[in-house]
């Protein structure tokens, strides 16, 4: 292990932290609340602390594989802490276990917040609190590798490392082009939303904030109700539609944009997420009629916000879905293991790896009536080649294993049992809420310490795709 060439561009990171800390500082001193000494503190830290370890590990070596997987799941480990300084040093989380908590939920998309009354926070640390879902969204090192030549270096090996999704799209021949790409894409559509929520009315911190949410489809809102907040149903279909969009990959967004108009109707993945999504909406909006008091429209507006979010892994909410039918519950649960394309921000297991296990499975039920036939696995009018739908099972087990291990360890810690699987599955799928004591109008924040601890190893574990922070427990890895 290259252990000065990892630490050489983990200190990158922080400098660059230490940068966008200052973003929120503007609405700090606008808003008066009190909190932009602490910005400032943590700003001028992660500086002096990332400049230190830059300057001592300057002779930076080629960067390989290994590498890449260090540097990635030490940064995000690093960003979440010194991202943590803010919150610890202004006194509004004092608990390094909530702030820890606070900030890997930011960083990972995931939602999940220890806070009961987000209206008292400080305006400048839940401008920080939501820009944190925005920097994780796309990710923080390919984000470098869109600006930083210095990362132009083994780019590749992050890039493998960190992107959501059992496939990665390279959209030029060099990766510094493609992150440029894709945060092109990522930004314009952040300026989009923004614009759009402007016009429903939403001032511009709000409609940062909840943009930031639902492009990076992580859920985080200024507001206790969440989206409900508003009760404004232009503001919850542009909220929608920015989360569809955001669990769609990427890579077709950009396709669109330079005049492939078709990409949408012949990606195979899109379709599938397409459709199951809206089957979904059917069968969910039939439920709530059947469990409130609300006619067709309200029973369809209620579902299909919520199942895109849970969908999508964003988490923002317009209704509590635990006063529905046992049956909407559990198919909210159910959502949760589906997620939205490769190549989105979105968590979860993905729409790609659901459909490339189905078709898995009808092939092997194929082979008991032609057990001497050769019939591949295809996607698209593509065959798969057999070590790729290995991988894909492998990761379904290795999810299952890491799921029913979590919910065993919080229910060690004496969590109930619903609590339990619930906040596991929503914080391994980066979606935030669960159900019982972390529904959608709940909070983590009653959770024992170590509860909070094991759900940010979760948190971190499913955006970056599992394999990249478990391949550092291999002995293997650390050999010559």
């Amino acid at each position: 292990m290259k252990l000065r060439a990892v630490l050489h561009i983990v200190a990158i990171l922080i400098l660059f932290e230490g940068l966008a800390l200052l973003a929120p500082l503007g609405f700090s001193l606008y808003y008066g609340d009190g909190d932009a000494i602490a910005i400032v503190i943590s700003s001028a830290f992660c500086l002096l602390v990332g400049g230190c370890i830059f300057l001592a590990t300057r002779n930076q070596e080629e960067l390989k594989l290994r590498e890449g997987f260090a540097i990635v799941v030490l940064g995000w480990s690093t960003l979440t802490l010194f991202g943590a300084l803010p919150f610890l040093i202004s006194g509004a989380i004092p608990s390094i276990s909530d702030a820890f908590f606070e900030t890997m939920s930011g960083f990972t998309t995931t939602g999940s917040t220890i806070l009961s009354n987000i209206e008292a926070m400080p305006h400048g640390l839940l401008f920080w609190r939501s820009m944190t879902h925005w920097l994780g969204g796309m990710g923080i090192v390919v984000l470098s590798l869109a600006i930083l030549p210095l990362l132009g270096v083994g780019g590749m090996q992050l890039f493998k490392a960190e992107v959501p999704g059992p496939v990665k799209d390279r959209l030029s021949p060099r990766i510094a082009d493609t992150a440029k790409i894709l945060w092109g894409v990522y930004l314009l559509l952040t300026l989009v939303e923004v614009v759009l929520l402007l016009f429903g009315g939403m001032s511009l911190f709000d409609s940062l904030c909840h943009t930031f949410g639902s492009m990076a489809t992580g859920g985080f809102s200024t507001k206790n109700a969440s989206v409900a907040h508003y009760n404004s149903l232009y503001i919850e279909m542009v909220i929608l539609v920015f989360m569809f969009l955001a669990g769609t990959n990427f890579s077709l967004h950009f396709r669109f944009l330079t005049g492939k108009h078709d990409v949408y109707r012949l990606d195979r993945e899109f379709r599938f997420y397409f459709l199951f999504t809206l089957i979904a909406i059917l069968i969910v909006s039939g439920i709530v009629f059947l469990s409130k008091p609300v006619g067709p429209g309200g029973a369809l507006r209620s579902a299909s916000f919520q199942v895109v979010s849970v969908m999508t892994t964003t988490g923002f909410c317009t209704d509590d879905y635990e006063l529905w039918l046992p049956s909407g519950q559990l198919l909210m649960i159910l959502l949760m293991f589906v997620g939205g394309c490769a190549g989105s921000t979105g968590g979860s297991v993905k729409v790609i790896r659901i459909m490339v296990v189905f078709k898995h499975s009808l092939t092997e039920i194929k082979k008991l009536l032609h057990p001497n036939a050769y019939i591949p696995v295809r996607l698209g009018g593509r065959v798969l080649a057999p070590d790729v739908v290995t991988n894909i099972l492998a990761f379904l087990i290795i999810y299952m294993l890491v799921f029913v291990a979590g919910s065993v360890g919080m229910a060690l810690l004496g969590v109930d049992v619903v609590t339990a699987f619930s906040s596991v599955a929503a914080t391994l799928g980066n979606i935030g809420p669960g159900l019982n004591l972390v529904g959608p109008i709940d909070h983590y924040g009653h959770l024992p310490a170590a509860g909070k601890w094991l759900l940010s190893f979760c948190m971190l574990a499913g955006r970056l795709e599992l394999y990249t922070i478990f391949i550092l427990f291999i002995p293997d890895f650390w050999k010559k």
